[in-house]
């Protein structure tokens, strides 16, 4: 069964925190997707992972850069790709579907603390996904920017 963490950005833009939490995937030999419910918010995170830091490098694509199976960190606004990947990172207020499948081992949904309506429509997904059987965790951002589990 799929790992289900839910993780509440409070100190940390989505933009800094993604990366950190990708080279900690492609470290240990994983590929990720990045699923998300918007085609802009999207192209600019593709962005700024090619310019997040001058001193590393983070492979990743998207359909304008070929097949999904070419790149280790794969972003897309396509649902079905969540179930090609071991690790699904879910943003922009997307939906990560049924998580029916052996591939995927961690889906870790990211979100802005800062904004009441997202912080509501996490709470509906984390009850929509509790209601599905689904063992969930719930992370906060510390005021270091480390991360604690709450629930």
């Amino acid at each position: 069964m799929t790992d289900i963490r839910f993780y509440h950005l409070t100190k940390t833009a989505l933009e800094n925190a993604l990366p950190q939490m990708l080279e900690k995937v492609l470290e240990r030999g994983q590929q990720a997707v990045i699923l998300s419910s918007d085609e802009r918010a999207l192209g600019e995170l593709d962005q700024n992972l090619w310019n997040y830091r001058p001193d590393s490098f983070l492979p990743h694509g998207t359909k304008r850069d070929g097949a999904i199976d070419e790149h280790p960190v794969w972003l897309t606004t396509e649902q079905g790709d969540v179930a090609k990947r071991d690790v699904a990172f879910i943003v922009h207020g997307a939906h990560p579907g049924t998580l029916e499948n052996d591939k995927t081992s961690l889906c870790a949904i990211l979100f802005h603390g800062n904004n009441s309506t997202v912080v509501q429509d996490s709470r509906v997904l984390w009850k929509e996904l509790k209601a599905a059987d689904h063992e969930l965790t719930y992370w906060q951002q510390t005021d270091r920017g480390s991360w604690e589990k709450k629930a």
